[in-house]
């Protein structure tokens, strides 16, 4: 009984042996390896939106003329990002942004001036997660917002740091894909499928994709 219960041990372990050198064989690369035979999921769905003004906030984030202007992807967003600050203010919905850059670091340096912050709504603060440093967690309590949309540039930044925050906060996250921008297409596409489907659940199941024009107030 000893001898057979010993082969059978030995003939499993030899069996395990050889699904590993199996494994390995099939998959001895990286993702580098990989990258060329990778397909591209399908496209992200986009949703019409309509939102409680009372209880939503936009955020504008880092659209300066400094690295704004430098982008053409991010100049074209403008028309976009005004369409919703437009619909944002005539609602009476909160606003909120932060500014990066050098020396001069005021709502003037925006990329443009006819979505410019006012007094109180703005805070200078560099890095892709705006609630670090700023008082952006205690505003957005304090005018007991739910729901955030997020403009900027880049998406890959601002958008997946404070739209990830903002998901594990509890709030729901509306991004706009024509209001995010990258220095690339492909940045803008992974943190546009992080945000909808790669993500954490706790990020994806908080997050909207949709259009500027999708959103009503």
């Amino acid at each position: 009984m000893l001898e057979i219960r010993s082969v059978l041990r030995s003939a499993t372990l030899a069996a395990g042996a050889l699904i590993v050198a199996f494994a390995a064989s099939a998959w001895a690369g990286d993702i580098l390896d990989d990258w060329g035979t990778v397909s591209l999921p399908p496209k992200p769905e986009l949703k019409a939106v309509t939102l409680d003004h009372s209880t939503t906030a936009l955020l504008i984030m880092d659209m300066m003329k400094q690295n704004c202007g430098a982008r053409p992807r991010c100049v074209a967003t403008v028309p976009n990002v005004k369409r919703l600050h437009d619909a944002a203010r005539a609602a009476g919905a909160m606003v909120w942004y932060s500014l990066v850059g050098g020396a001069d670091v005021t709502p003037a340096a925006m990329i443009d001036q006819s979505f410019a912050p006012k007094n109180g709504e703005w805070a200078r603060t560099n890095g892709p997660d705006k609630f670090m440093g700023t008082n952006l967690e205690e505003t957005l309590k304090a005018h007991g917002i739910k729901t955030a949309v997020i403009c900027g540039t880049s998406f890959q930044g601002v958008g997946l740091g404070t739209g990830s925050g903002l998901a594990q906060r509890g709030y729901k996250v509306i991004v706009p894909i024509d209001c995010l921008s990258s220095e690339d297409v492909y940045n803008e596409q992974y943190a546009a499928w992080h945000m909808f489907k790669g993500g954490p659940a706790v990020v994806t199941m908080n997050s909207t994709l949709t259009r500027s024009t999708m959103v009503k107030f």
